[in-house]
């Protein structure tokens, strides 16, 4: 199972230069998991940055995963998850679902690089 972290959402969405990294987990539908979280955190930067019509066309796309609800299981492990890694709590609740789902988090976020269950790529900035 794949876990694309907001980032990683808001970069393929983007077409900015790690949007093909994403790309392998985003578009094998089949395999990908969505915490919540993560559809919040996406509509909500689209909505801001690019307009209503585009966020929901986001959303659209981050549905063909399942949905993976923060129940009350998901939450308490989140904040041990949390607590033990020093993770914000929507990173924390997005590394748990793939700790729990022994899936694997797809992320350009540098504070994941080198944990268990992690396929990191560092940003690239243009030049």
């Amino acid at each position: 199972m794949n876990i694309v972290d907001s980032s990683g959402w808001l970069a393929y969405f983007a077409d900015e230069p790690t949007a093909d990294f994403f790309a392998e987990p985003i578009e094998c539908v089949e395999d990908l998991l969505v915490p919540s979280i993560t559809l919040y955190e996406v509509f909500k930067v689209l909505l801001r940055e690019a307009g209503k019509d585009r966020a929901f066309q986001g959303v659209a796309v981050m549905l063909q995963g399942r949905i993976v609800e923060l129940n009350t299981e998901y939450s308490l492990e989140s904040a041990a998850i949390g607590l033990a890694e020093g993770l914000a709590v929507a990173d924390s609740i997005i590394y748990a679902t793939a700790l729990k789902c022994d899936g694997i988090l797809w992320t350009q976020d540098v504070h994941f690089e080198g944990k268990a269950n992690v396929k990191y790529t560092s940003k690239v900035t243009e030049a």
